[in-house]
């Protein structure tokens, strides 16, 4: 049996250079499920996503979904895209160890967990206030600069690295410290000014953008007293659940989010077209 795309719409194309299409997954003409590619609205049309890959149960299990993400390649080289990438839900185990067999590679994962009814305290000596003016300017080109370059380590080129950081950053803070639903916070320790924090208010929940240990701070604990002013200021804002998103291989991040009880809950993977 074959399994092909068959587009299920004609090409869709913007000025801009972007494009997306719907396909179904056909075994011998028989649709077996539904792929959406499209290139990515940040890093420009020299990038695919998958948006969607479904395969239908009772077709599981039999390549479908191999083949069809094979072809979905072949379909983003004709869009001359140089990378595809896709997200997969924490619970799809077998859609993430499909993406790894086929040698895509995660860059980042998306962490929550439930706020406890009473925030939890910082340890002695340890006080959050608000970011002022002044400290803003300097804290966010060396956020944007830092973000920026987490992404080219993970794939992205030096231009779209800068457009992203450049995008993500404006529009997650059009009004800088006084961003409605927005906390940016220092962190000291006995006075002196040791970490900053960034965190969002959402309607599905608090949301922690950057935390961020000084460099001369660091391994003292710094950074679980600013997970814990994290949850304290969301709790106070009324939040019940509070997510965030790591970088792949950043273990200690990834060993201190699980010592205080986030979970993943979706993953992001890339995968380079020669």
């Amino acid at each position: 049996m074959t399994t092909t795309l068959r587009p299920t719409e004609p090409l869709q194309r913007t000025p801009d250079g972007s494009r997306r299409r719907h396909y179904a997954v056909c075994v011998n003409s028989r649709p077996v499920g539904a792929l959406h590619l499209a290139t990515h609205p940040v890093f420009g049309p020299s990038v695919a996503q998958i948006i969607e890959l479904r395969i239908d149960e009772k077709d599981r299990g039999r390549g479908r979904g191999t083949v069809a993400a094979l072809a979905a390649e072949e379909v983003a080289r004709s869009w001359n895209c140089r990378r595809v990438e896709l997200t997969v839900p924490a619970d799809a185990q077998g859609m993430l160890r499909l993406a790894g067999a086929l040698g895509y590679v995660e860059r980042n994962r998306n962490m929550a967990k439930a706020l406890p009814e009473q925030p939890p305290g910082l340890p002695e000596g340890s006080v959050g206030r608000r970011m002022t003016e002044a400290e803003y300017g300097p804290w966010l080109a060396h956020t944007k600069a830092a973000y920026a370059r987490t992404w080219v380590e993970r794939g992205a080129t030096e231009e779209e690295a800068r457009q992203k950081a450049e995008h993500d950053h404006t529009a997650l803070l059009p009004e800088g410290v006084a961003t409605p639903d927005v906390l940016l916070s220092v962190l000291e320790q006995d006075g002196e000014r040791v970490g900053t924090l960034w965190v969002a208010q959402r309607p599905d929940g608090a949301f922690v953008f950057d935390v961020e240990v000084s460099a001369e701070h660091r391994g003292r604990g710094h950074g679980r007293s600013l997970m814990l002013l994290a949850e304290a200021d969301s709790i106070a804002a009324g939040a019940t659940r509070i997510g965030l998103n790591v970088f792949a291989r950043n273990e200690a991040a990834l060993c201190l989010y699980e010592s205080l009880g986030y979970e993943p809950t979706g993953h992001y993977l890339y995968k380079q077209l020669q």
